[in-house]
């Protein structure tokens, strides 16, 4: 159950005009815990490790059951912005207007303003205005004078505003695709000029980001790739692992752009010359659509939406297929491939975004977005596969995996960007 932490709770011994503790930080997102934001908490549980002092807060919670205990846990360590009574909201935009009312104003202009150029609109950036009033309210009562942002969307531009109230600076992550479905309507050019840095996953990333910047700023894009637990990576997979049935697996949140519709079609097609059974783990808006397609095509007995697991019953599921399967039509660099990669899989994924600088022949099946016959053709490859190709394709990729995505070594490229502005 979600825990709303009152703002006494967050308050730290020095006050906002004292000594500021060291390494301290606040992590923003729109929502979290999430059952897909697993790589946050991973990311946050690293900085840790790095000395840093990581408060969480979430604008909202995403009110769906969280099935992994470690997010459960992180749940009860989150603060939520909008939780709680509204006169919190309200009490927070009076202190703001009151205490520093130039500024105030300034900064509700910058709301007005980018509600009218961006997809917004003015009704939303002023509740962003709200929301800022009260983050900025909380982090100064933790002496927090710094916050990471995950997602270029309504959280950076909460930052952002917050910026502007009280100088809190920010930093961004932006892993895509939604920063690059609407960069202009998001306003993207404006939120990266006011970061400190910003932090793409990817190569494929950070030319999109350049692509929309100005050029002055290019220089404050990095790319640090997201990382995996110690535990994973210390987790050394044998050949004799490999699994002799033939069982694929997808995990994925069931979205329109994971392409899973795609994903049954090509299912159907394999299964009229090969006997295996897919199994699709996770759970989304699509599962009513996905369980009538599975049905009209007579795959009841071949194809299972198992829904939501928790880290270890997905490992299994990982551990227990020939290959996992990601048929998206957009993406960053889906942590999910870099899991199955450490487990010693092999992958069939399509060929966008970030993708093919972790998947290639050697360490799996890269296919054209949105093509019926190459993903089929890949299953069945996937299938057909000799156990001795296989295992070959788990050591490159699994060493592939080991060298870009270490999470505490990810994460000190992270901290080294941080500390400058916390004062370590």
């Amino acid at each position: 159950m979600q825990i709303v932490l009152d703002e006494r709770r967050l308050s730290a011994r020095d006050g906002w005009y004292g000594r500021v503790a060291p390494l301290r930080i606040a992590y923003l997102t729109n929502v979290y815990p999430k059952v897909s934001h697993s790589f946050i908490r991973r990311e946050i549980a690293a900085l840790e490790r790095q000395g840093f002092d990581v408060h969480r807060f979430s604008i909202r919670t995403s009110g769906e059951t969280l099935p992994d205990p470690d997010d459960q846990s992180e749940a009860t360590r989150t603060a939520v912005l909008l939780d709680g009574p509204r006169m919190r909201l309200f009490s927070a935009l009076l202190w703001q207007s009151l205490r520093h009312p130039v500024r105030f104003a300034k900064t509700l202009a910058l709301a007005v303003g980018s509600g009218l150029r961006g997809q917004a609109g003015i009704v939303r950036s002023a509740a962003y205005l709200v929301e800022a009033c009260l983050l900025v309210r909380m982090l100064q009562n933790a002496s927090i004078r710094h916050v990471h942002v995950h997602f270029g969307t309504n959280p950076a531009a909460v930052a952002r505003l917050a910026n502007k109230l009280a100088g809190i600076t920010y930093s961004m992550t932006l892993h895509g695709p939604d920063e690059f479905d609407a960069p202009a309507s998001l306003l993207l050019a404006e939120k990266i000029a006011g970061a400190s840095f910003v932090v793409a996953v990817s190569d494929f990333g950070r030319g999109q980001l350049m692509r929309w910047a100005h050029i002055a700023d290019w220089p404050k894009i990095k790319v640090v790739r997201c990382g995996l637990d110690r535990q994973l990576l210390d987790e050394e997979p044998s050949a004799s692992s490999l699994p002799h049935s033939n069982v694929l697996v997808c995990v994925a949140r069931l979205s329109s752009q994971k392409g899973l519709n795609l994903l049954i079609e090509a299912a159907a097609e394999v299964a009229r010359d090969h006997l295996f059974s897919l199994r699709i783990v996770g759970d989304g808006e699509m599962r009513p659509q996905l369980e009538a397609q599975i049905k009209a095509l007579g795959l009841e007995r071949r194809v299972t939406l198992t829904g939501w697991k928790d880290a270890e019953a997905v490992r299994r599921e990982i551990l227990g297929a020939r290959a996992l399967i990601l048929p998206s039509f957009a993406e960053g660099l889906p942590v999910v491939l870099m899991e199955a990669l450490a487990l010693g899989r092999p992958v069939v994924a399509t060929c966008i975004a970030g993708v093919p600088e972790l998947v290639d022949e050697q360490c799996g099946w890269l296919v054209p977005a949105g093509s019926r016959p190459a993903l089929a053709e890949a299953l069945r490859e996937a299938l057909e596969c000799h156990p001795g190709r296989l295992a070959c394709m788990a050591e490159i990729g699994r060493e592939r995996v080991l060298r870009n995505h270490n999470g505490d070594r990810n994460a000190a490229l992270l901290a080294d960007l941080l500390r400058p502005l916390v004062g370590g």
